[in-house]
């Protein structure tokens, strides 16, 4: 079944951007840490190596295949546990990504509000859908549901032409 579309552009710390909310029933340090630990991280999207304190490390999304190349993250803004700013920049690729992730706690319940810049309507046809899964597996890994169980197929082409006339 294909999931609902529910990212919104925006601009984000001065980038045109796609931004995302999740809920979690669970303290704000408890959502920081599963959005910046390595080991939290593997479970959902991918991991880091390198020493934060030097302003960047590499990170490797998991769930893209064997071939995909590590990324330099540049450390903007680290606020735990409220905020986080990244930069990155995929060696040998032409664009950088700005990344804005943002903690809120209310009452027991934490929102994240995830946003990455989108250069051009084609590659938020891409992106939306891509974070749409990797939250949506972010939400599984935090809940107990089975993370294998949500399947990159619901959201990717299906939610492809909702990210494209979004950036239009």
């Amino acid at each position: 079944m294909t999931p609902s579309p529910t990212g919104r552009r925006a601009l984000r710390n001065g980038h045109d951007s796609v931004v995302f909310d999740r809920t979690f029933q669970a303290p704000i340090e408890s959502v920081w840490e599963a959005i910046t630990e390595s080991d939290r991280l593997a479970r959902w999207v991918g991991t880091w190596s390198g020493d934060p304190a030097s302003g960047s490390v590499l990170f490797r999304m998991n769930a893209e295949g064997d071939d995909v190349k590590p990324a330099t993250f540049t450390i903007d803004i680290c606020d735990p546990p409220h905020r986080l700013a990244l930069t990155s920049n995929v060696d040998g690729a032409q664009n950088v990504w700005h990344f804005l992730l943002e903690l809120t706690e209310d009452a027991g319940t934490t929102t994240l509000t995830f946003s990455q810049s989108v250069p051009d309507p084609e590659m938020a046809a891409g992106v939306g859908p891509g974070w749409e899964y990797y939250l949506d597996r972010l939400v599984a890994a935090e809940t107990g549901a089975e993370v294998a169980a949500v399947d990159p197929g619901n959201y990717y082409p299906a939610q492809s032409d909702h990210y494209r006339a979004l950036f239009s």
